[in-house]
C-alpha cells in the first residue's frame, strides 16, 4: 500500500477499499466531560478550521451521539491502544470514529485527522489507524538568546505547527532575553520577551496540549548578565581568558557558586519568571561551566574537585526549584565528566543528554543515566546553527541516532534543540524540516520516513501545491556537501560570511575566514551553483498563504547569504593569489550584494522577530569592511592549520 502523507506517520495504518465523503454540513460529537476550555473547545476549533478550508461547516454537539448529520465522533474507549496517548482512528462508510483513552490520545488523533483532511479534502479514504508514541515527552527547544527573538505571532504560529507534529513540549532557551523588571540594561536592545507574551504563549500551548517549560540558564552561559557592572561580583572570573592553544578567548559566563550573592540573584530571577508558566517543570541549564575553578571557587575546587563543587551547587539550585513547586531539568554534559557523581543527584531531577553529531556517544551516555535510575531525555539538534541554510544530512542522522539510544535505554523524553550560535542568522524556514523529522522519530521511529517531509511540509506549512519550496529547503540543507569538506557544528556556507574579526577573539564561527585555504575553488563554485539552482526553484514555488510567502522570503535571504559565503572564499583566494584586478572587481560586487542583503534583511525582520538586526547580522558590515580594505586575516599556511576540537 502506498504510504499515507502523514508525519508523524502512524505505527499501524490499514487502508480499506472505498471512501467516505464528508457532508458539507457535518456534525462532530465530543464527550461533554472533557475539560471545556482546555480540551473540548480547542479541539473543536482545530477541527472546524481545517473543515472550513475544505468547504465543510462543522457543528459540535456534546449531548446524545445520535444525530442525522453525525460525521465525526470521538469517544473515550478501552478499544484504543493501551497508552496515555494511544488512539484508534477509523474511517468507514458511516463516518469517522476516534477512540482514545486519555486526552493526549484525542489530541494525537485530531492531529492525524487534520492532516488527512488537508490531504484528501471531503473524500476521505477508508482506513484503520492504531497508534501511540515511542516517547512520552516529545519536545522542541528554540534558542532565543543569541540575536533572534521571535515575536509573539511567530511563536504562536510555531506552536500551532508543532501541535500538528504531535509535539507536546516546547522550551525557549533563555539566558538574558526575558524582560526582567530590575535588569533592563542587560536585555535592552535584544528584543526581549515580556511577561504578557509568555502568559499568552503559555495559554495557547495549554490549549494545544503542549507543555511550555520555563528555561533559564542558571550557572554557565550568563555572559551578558555578568558584563553588567552591578553583577560582575557574581562572576567566577572577571576578565576574558585564552582557551587552551590561544585560538579564542572565553568571556566570563559562569556564576561563582560560593559567592553569597549568587543564590539570591537566582531566586530573584526564578520568582519573577516562573509565575508566568503553568508547567510543573523547569530547565535550569547549568551546561558548559567553563570558568568553574578558575577564579572565586579556585581554592574550593582544589580542595573538593570541580565535579563535587558543581554537584553541590546543583543541589542548591534543586532546593530552590523544589521550593517553587517545580521539577528540575538540567543539561547533563558536566555531570557526565564524573559519572560516579550521578548517583548523588536527587532522584526527581531530569537529566538532558545532549549531542549534535552523528557519532555522538548517546548509547554510552544514555546507558549511564539509565543505570543510575535517573530520569533523562535524549537531546539531539536540528544542526541548523552556523549553517544558514541547514546541514540536514548531519541533523537527520543525529536525530535518528538519539531516538535509537533513547528507546534502548528508556529515556522519558526527546528534545530537539535548535541553537542560535553565531548570532542566529538562520531562520525558522530552515529548521522546520528537522523539527518535523524529529517529531516523527520521537513519535514512532519505525514508521518515520524522510521521503514524506517534502509532501507534508508543502501541504501543511509552506502551503505550496508545487512542492518546490519544500524541495528547495531540503536541497539547500544538503548543498554544503558540494564543498567536500566536513566542519563540525556548522558549515563553511554558514560561517565564512558570519566569522567574527579575529580581534574580537570570539569562539563561534571563528574558522569561517580560514576555509578559503582548505577548500578548492572548484568545490566552492559547485556549492555556490547548487545554492543558486535552489534559489531558482524557490522562485518557481507558489505558496498560497502570507505565512508561506514569508517562509519563502526568509529562506531565500539565508540562501543569498550562503552564496556570499562562497563569494568571500573565492575573493580571498584571488587576494592571496595576487589576482588583484579580479579581486577588486569581486570586492565591488560583494559590497553591493551585502548592502542589498542588509537592507532586505532589515525589511524582513519585523515580520518575524522583535528588536532589530543589530545582534544578528553585524557580520555583513564586517565583510564589507574586509572587502574595502582587502583584508585577509589568515595567510594560507595559518589558515590550513587545524585546531584541536573544542571540548
Amino acid at each position: 500500500m502506498k504510504r499515507l502523507n502523514l508525519l508523524p506517520h502512524p505505527r499501524s495504518a490499514e487502508r480499506l477499499p472505498g471512501f467516505y465523503r464528508l457532508p458539507q454540513r457535518a456534525v462532530l460529537h465530543l464527550d461533554a466531560g472533557l475539560p471545556r476550555d482546555r480540551v473540548l473547545l480547542p479541539t473543536v476549533a482545530r477541527l472546524q478550521s481545517v473543515a472550513k478550508a475544505i468547504g465543510v461547516e462543522l457543528e459540535v454537539v456534546t449531548g446524545p451521539a445520535e444525530h442525522p448529520r453525525l460525521a465525526i465522533r470521538a469517544l473515550q474507549s478501552t478499544s484504543a491502544p493501551d497508552h496515555a496517548e494511544g488512539y484508534a482512528l477509523i474511517i468507514s462508510a458511516r463516518g469517522v470514529a476516534i477512540h482514545y483513552r486519555q486526552e493526549g490520545g484525542l489530541r494525537a488523533a485530531v492531529a492525524t485527522l487534520r492532516q488527512l483532511l488537508r490531504e484528501h479534502g471531503r473524500r476521505l479514504p477508508r482506513l484503520v489507524i492504531r497508534d501511540y508514541p515511542d516517547f512520552a515527552r516529545r519536545g522542541v527547544m528554540l534558542d532565543v538568546s543569541r540575536g533572534r527573538v521571535p515575536n509573539l505571532q511567530t511563536l504562536l504560529e510555531l506552536v500551532d505547527h508543532l501541535a500538528d507534529f504531535k509535539v507536546n513540549e516546547f522550551q525557549l532557551y533563555i539566558e538574558h532575553t526575558f524582560a526582567y523588571r530590575n535588569y533592563e540594561p542587560v536585555w535592552r536592545g535584544w528584543g526581549s520577551l515580556t511577561a504578557e507574551e509568555i502568559l499568552r504563549l503559555d495559554a495557547r500551548c495549554r490549549e494545544l496540549g503542549i507543555d511550555l517549560v520555563p528555561n533559564q540558564n542558571s550557572f554557565g552561559h550568563l555572559r551578558y548578565w555578568l558584563a553588567y557592572p552591578p553583577l560582575k561580583k557574581l562572576a567566577e572570573v572577571n576578565t576574558p581568558y585564552e582557551c587552551e592553544g590561544g585560538a579564542y578567548a572565553r568571556y566570563p559566563t559562569t556564576l561563582a557558586p560560593n559567592h553569597p550573592g549568587t543564590l539570591p540573584f537566582l531566586r530573584e530571577l526564578y520568582d519573577e519568571l516562573l509565575p508566568h508558566f503553568t508547567s510543573a517543570r523547569f530547565n535550569v541549564g547549568c551546561d558548559e561551566t567553563w570558568d568553574l575553578g578558575r577564579g572565586q571557587s579556585k581554592r574550593l575546587c582544589a580542595e573538593k574537585g570541580n565535579g563535587r563543587v558543581y554537584v553541590d551547587f546543583l543541589k542548591k539550585i534543586h532546593r530552590e526549584v523544589a521550593a517553587r513547586g517545580r521539577q528540575m531539568m538540567f543539561w547533563g554534559d558536566i555531570i557526565l565528566r564524573e559519572p560516579e557523581l550521578i548517583k548523588e543527584l536527587p532522584k526527581d531531577v531530569i537529566a538532558l543528554n545532549w549531542g549534535y553529531e552523528p557519532k555522538h556517544p548517546f548509547d554510552r551516555e544514555a546507558g549511564l543515566f539509565a543505570n543510575s535510575k535517573l530520569p533523562f531525555y535524549v537531546c539531539p539538534g536540528t544542526s541548523a546553527w552556523m549553517s544558514l541554510i541547514g546541514r540536514h544530512d548531519n541533523g537527520f542522522a543525529n536525530l535518528r541516532q538519539a531516538a535509537k539510544a533513547g528507546r534502548k535505554h528508556g529515556a522519558i523524553g526527546y528534545l530537539n534543540t535548535d541553537w542560535g550560535d553565531g548570532g542566529h542568522p538562520q531562520p525558522l524556514a530552515v529548521s522546520y524540516m528537522p523539527y518535523l523529522l524529529g517529531a516523527a522519530l520521537s513519535w514512532c521511529a519505525q514508521s518515520a520516513d524522510e521521503k514524506l517531509l517534502v509532501p507534508v511540509l508543502s501541504r501543511d506549512l509552506f502551503h505550496d501545491p508545487t512542492q518546490r519550496l519544500a524541495e528547495a529547503a531540503l536541497a539547500l540543507g544538503l548543498a554544503h556537501r558540494h564543498l567536500n569538506y566536513y566542519a563540525r557544528l556548522g558549515t563553511p556556507l554558514g560561517t565564512a560570511i558570519a566569522a567574527p574579526v579575529p580581534q574580537t577573539r570570539e569562539l563561534m564561527c571563528r574558522d569561517g575566514l580560514k576555509y578559503y585555504a582548505r577548500i578548492p575553488a572548484k568545490h566552492i563554485r559547485a556549492a555556490q551553483a547548487e545554492v543558486e539552482k535552489q534559489r531558482s526553484v524557490l522562485c518557481r514555488a507558489r505558496p498560497q498563504t502570507p505565512a508561506g510567502r514569508i517562509l519563502a522570503v526568509e529562506l531565500d535571504l539565508a540562501a543569498r547569504m550562503a552564496v556570499q559565503s562562497c563569494q568571500i572564499m573565492l575573493w580571498q583566494q584571488a587576494i592571496v593569489g595576487s589576482r588583484n584586478v579580479e579581486a577588486r572587481r569581486m570586492a565591488a560586487a560583494g559590497i553591493g550584494a551585502l548592502q542589498k542583503l542588509d537592507r532586505d534583511f532589515k525589511a524582513y525582520w519585523p515580520l518575524r522577530n522583535k528588536g532589530t538586526t543589530a545582534k544578528c547580522s553585524t557580520f555583513l558590515r564586517w565583510r564589507m569592511q574586509d572587502y574595502r580594505c582587502a583584508t585577509v586575516y589568515y595567510l594560507p599556511g595559518a589558515a590550513r592549520a587545524l585546531e584541536q576540537p573544542v571540548h
